[in-house]
């Protein structure tokens, strides 16, 4: 005569759950109560990675954290489908009763894998892993100017002057033509005029 089993596979996930939550309890209550408590300024600040945290909280946020963030959501919750899979395909029990079982969650399972790779090449294609997306861009113009203009330009030495380079403070002096008077840029006066109020109780 078989033996059978009280606790299925599900009550032994139930009960690893309720040590480990348990355990988890028990460890909290004796560092609060074998803790020292002594709370300062330092000790009260937000963790940022070991950097002083500066700065307004409320900042715009990139969204490429959040695609990358979301990408990583859609394919790290086939875990939970993955192990009741796994569960049931394992079962030999279920599987010797009728063949069909087994070649059933097979199917499922690539179904499932191959919609999963799908998506993954969709993102992967569209250029959502990478976290800058080069895209180079070639300046043009609309202008009709020919280059040749621009290389008859940059020849005529005559009418731009290059400042020599000095490591020294003292500026240097050259002799300049000039064709046509500098004329001194004229003073601009303000747009209104300030007035200053005394304080009532004087």
């Amino acid at each position: 005569m078989t033996e059978v089993s009280q606790i299925s596979e599900f009550g032994k996930i139930l009960i690893f759950l309720l040590t480990g939550i348990i355990m988890v309890c028990v460890i909290f209550f004796f560092n609060r109560l074998l803790a020292p408590n002594h709370p300062n300024p330092e000790k009260l600040t937000s963790y940022e990675c070991g950097e002083e945290p500066t700065g307004n909280a409320w900042l715009p946020f990139n969204s490429r954290f959040y695609v990358i963030a979301l990408i990583f959501l859609l394919f790290d919750v086939e875990m939970v489908f993955v192990f009741p899979w796994a569960t049931v395909f394992g079962n030999h029990e279920l599987i010797a009763q009728d063949n069909r079982w087994g070649w059933f969650s097979l199917a499922e399972m690539f179904v499932f894998l191959g919609i999963l790779i799908l998506g993954l090449v969709y993102v992967w294609a569209k250029g959502d892993l990478e976290w800058i997306k080069a895209k180079p861009t070639v300046p043009t113009t609309d202008v009709n100017i020919p280059a040749s203009f621009y290389e008859q330009l940059n020849l005529e030495q005559g009418k731009f002057v290059v400042k020599p380079f000095s490591m020294t403070n003292e500026p240097v002096v050259e002799a300049v033509t000039v064709d046509a008077p500098v004329e001194a840029p004229a003073v601009r006066k303000p747009m209104f005029k300030p007035t200053f109020k005394k304080p009532a109780n004087e």
